[in-house]
C-alpha cells in the first residue's frame, strides 16, 4: 500500500534527474510508509527519457511517464496526480530547488490534520532582481485579481492529501493552475517556510514567454476583474468628459482662450481608442479561454509508462475518470 507519492515534472532535466534521485531516496526512506516517486517527462528533447528508464529499471519505487510532447508544467503535474496512489501527494521540482527535507516537514503537517500544505519561499538563492521582482508582483496581482486567499510567494511545491488530490482531478476546466485551484478547494490548509536553494544543475526552463503564459492562466480563468475594467474606464471617461465640457464652457463664458477644441481632440481620441482596444483585447482573451474549454481536449497524452499498472490513465480528459 503506497502511503506517499512524490510527483516530479521534468522537462530537459537530464543533468538533474539522477542527482534528485540520489539526494531524495535517503530522505524518503526515513518515512513511516511505502512511497513512490513519479517522474513525468514532459516531452523533453534531451536525454531525460533515457535516464528515467534507467532509474525505473533499477528501482521499482521510481515510476516514469513520458508525455507525447511538451504540454507544460501544469499538465505534467496533473498527469502525475492522476497516476499517484499515495494517501499524501507532494508536487515538487526535479532541480532540487524544492528540497526533499522540506517535503518531510510538509508530511508532518499533514499528519496534524492539514489536507493541503503550501511551501513558501523565504529566500531565493542566486535569482536575478528581475526574477524576484516579477515573482513578487505576480503573486500579489494573482491574489488581488482572483479574490482567493492565496498564500503569498508559494509556488507549486505543496502537499495534497488524498481528498484534495481527488478534488483537483475532478475539476473540469481546461485551464489549470495548481497554486490557485488548491486554495479554491477550501480544505484545511497551512503554510511552511523554507529557503529556496539554487538549481543543482542546468538552467531554468521558464522563459519570459512561459512566465507570461503562466500569469495569464492564473488570472484570466480565475478572475472576472479584467472584464470589469472597461466599464470602470468608460465611467471614468464619461465623468472626465462632462467635467471637461463644463470647464470649457466656463472658460468660454469668461472669454479666456484655451487653445481651441483641436487642442483637446487628439489626446481624447487617443485615450478613447486605447481603452476600446484594451476592451477588445480582454474580451478576446476570455473568448479564447471559452474556445479552449469548448474543444475539450485532454490535458496530456501519455506516450510511455514505466513501473506503472497497465490500467493507468493514458490521457488527461476533463471528465474526471482518472481520479
Amino acid at each position: 500500500m503506497i502511503k506517499y507519492s512524490f510527483v516530479v515534472p521534468a522537462y530537459n532535466e537530464e543533468e538533474s534527474l539522477s542527482l534528485f534521485y540520489r539526494h531524495a531516496m535517503p530522505v524518503f526512506e526515513r518515512l513511516d510508509g511505502e512511497f513512490e516517486i513519479i517522474f513525468v517527462n514532459d516531452g523533453s528533447s534531451d536525454g531525460t527519457a533515457d535516464i528515467l528508464k534507467q532509474l525505473c529499471a533499477k528501482d521499482k519505487r521510481v515510476k516514469g511517464i513520458s508525455l507525447s510532447r511538451n504540454f507544460g508544467q501544469q499538465s505534467a503535474l496533473l498527469c502525475g496526480l492522476a497516476h499517484a496512489r499515495g494517501e499524501a501527494v507532494v508536487a515538487m521540482d526535479a532541480d532540487l530547488q524544492d528540497p526533499p527535507e522540506v517535503a518531510l516537514q510538509m508530511i508532518e503537517k499533514w499528519k496534524e490534520g492539514f489536507e493541503i500544505v503550501h511551501a513558501r519561499h523565504k529566500k531565493r538563492a542566486k535569482e536575478t532582481v528581475f526574477k524576484r521582482l516579477t515573482a513578487f508582483l505576480y503573486y500579489r496581482t494573482l491574489k488581488k485579481a482572483t479574490g482567493l486567499d492565496l498564500p503569498l510567494d508559494c509556488g507549486d511545491f505543496k502537499l495534497l492529501g488524498r481528498k484534495a488530490a481527488d478534488a483537483v482531478l475532478s475539476l473540469h476546466e481546461h485551464a489549470r493552475l495548481l497554486r490557485a485551484q488548491s486554495v479554491w478547494l477550501g480544505f484545511r490548509q497551512t503554510v511552511i517556510e523554507f529557503d529556496r536553494p539554487e538549481r543543482v544543475a542546468g538552467k531554468s526552463k521558464y522563459t519570459l514567454q512561459k512566465m507570461l503564459r503562466l500569469a495569464k492562466s492564473g488570472i484570466i480563468p480565475n478572475s472576472r476583474a479584467p472584464l470589469s475594467f472597461p466599464l470602470q474606464a468608460g465611467i471614468a471617461l464619461c465623468l472626465l468628459s462632462v467635467a471637461a465640457f463644463i470647464v470649457l464652457g466656463v472658460l468660454t463664458g469668461m472669454g479666456i482662450g484655451y487653445g481651441g477644441l483641436t487642442a483637446w481632440l487628439f489626446p481624447a481620441l487617443a485615450l478613447t481608442a486605447g481603452i476600446l482596444s484594451l476592451n477588445t483585447g480582454l474580451q478576446n482573451l476570455y473568448i479564447a479561454e471559452i474556445y479552449e474549454e469548448g474543444k475539450n481536449r485532454p490535458h496530456f497524452v501519455v506516450s510511455e509508462t514505466y513501473n506503472l499498472p497497465e490500467a493507468s490513465p493514458k490521457n488527461g480528459g476533463n471528465e474526471g475518470e482518472h481520479a
